[in-house]
């Protein structure tokens, strides 16, 4: 099976093409690809699809662990790239089990893709609990004097819980992400950010991903902290997230309240895959 290796901001991903034919690698498979050492190694799989409908292409999104998920924003801006590129369009529209996403070329070498809207009501999170997703009342740490505290909840086609902190944390990621990816609170597991307001226009992200670990970079994570911080009324609508692997432009657009993220988007190398060799 043809496929590229391709990354926004460091974010990685596998792009099989089975739009000529083929299925989804098994979960075992992907865990075994996405081993750096003794596979080619990546953040997510992405398949690619026949469309169902007009769009160009349909979008599968499988983390490193072998879970499908819902929606991934860096890899929207890779696959826009991907298919303007080879299709010679100005524009193009994916597919995806949490709905189209549009992607076109912008400035400077850079891709923008639209988020669309995002869902707020903590049952769209999901949540176990009804509650106020602006401020979840969730506590890390020792009662009375948490470390972690009152995040806010966005799902942005994927489910994201955005910790506002003073300063981002470093290895303290790894022992915080999978405890509250796991937690009770959230049926699906969840996505963890840890974001430092450093302006009205400028925040710095960390990301901890469901089902994959520490990345170099989140862009639908980038979109629900955005989101979050102008929901707590700590930023504007348009910001730019820093992340470990570089910036993204965020834009939550008042009006339409669709969510528009514009960064880089690149492909390291191409090449073709035997799935025999990991088990398929």
């Amino acid at each position: 099976m043809p496929f590229s290796k391709m990354n926004g901001l460091g974010n990685d991903f596998v792009v099989l093409d089975a739009r000529a034919g083929g299925g989804a690698p098994s979960a075992a498979a992907i865990a075994a690809m996405s081993d750096r050492r003794q596979g080619i190694g990546f953040d997510q799989l992405i398949l690619l699809e026949p469309p169902r409908g007009s769009e160009d292409v349909y979008m599968r999104i499988f983390n490193s662990d072998g879970s499908e998920v819902e929606a991934c924003g860096n890899a929207s801006r890779c696959i826009g790239k991907m298919l303007i590129d080879e299709k010679g369009i100005e524009q193009a529209t994916i597919a995806t089990v949490a709905g189209a996403i549009g992607a076109r070329a912008s400035a400077g070498g850079l891709y923008t893709v639209d988020m669309g809207k995002p869902r707020l009501g903590w049952e769209d999170i999901p949540l176990s609990t009804e509650m106020d997703t602006r401020s979840l009342d969730l506590s890390i740490g020792p009662a009375g004097d948490p470390v972690l505290s009152k995040p806010g909840a966005v799902n942005m086609g994927n489910p994201h819980c955005v910790f506002f902190v003073d300063r981002v944390p470093t290895n303290d990621i790894e022992a915080f992400g999978p405890l509250i990816e796991h937690h009770e609170l959230f049926p699906a597991r969840t996505n963890v950010e840890f974001a430092e307001v450093q302006g009205p226009h400028k925040i710095r992200l960390r990301v901890w991903e469901r089902g994959t670990g520490v990345t170099r970079a989140c862009g639908s994570g980038a979109c629900a902290t955005a989101v979050a911080a102008h929901r707590r009324g700590l930023t504007a609508r348009n910001v730019t997230i820093e992340l470990d692997g570089g910036e993204l432009q965020v834009e939550w657009q008042e009006g339409t309240d669709h969510v528009l993220m514009t960064g880089p988007a690149a492909t390291n190398f191409t090449g073709t895959l035997d799935l025999s060799a990991f088990g398929d």
